[in-house]
């Protein structure tokens, strides 16, 4: 299977998305944080410094859910940002 590259919007997005979830675990550690979700914790490692931009649907909910974040509070603060086509 071929991946197509992700666009820099997606980069950007999945940076977001890790920098919201590092925050959220405050001083906890990763693994805490990852055997809470069903997740390894490199995998976390991965989402949180970008390395996995685009983390399945189910692996979010489950961070979210470990985390006592709200699926629509990631939707909003990951959401693509507006561009500005100034010409």
């Amino acid at each position: 299977m071929v991946r197509t590259p992700l666009t820099p919007e997606e980069r950007e997005r999945g940076e977001r998305l890790g920098r919201l979830l590092r925050e959220a675990r405050g001083p906890r550690s990763m693994v805490e944080i990852a055997a809470a979700a069903g997740l390894s914790a490199e995998t976390l490692r991965k989402i949180e410094t970008g390395r996995a931009p685009t983390p399945a649907f189910f692996t979010v909910a489950a961070l979210a859910g470990a985390l006592g974040l709200s699926m629509d509070d990631l939707v909003t603060r990951c959401a693509p940002l507006p561009h500005s086509d100034a010409a």
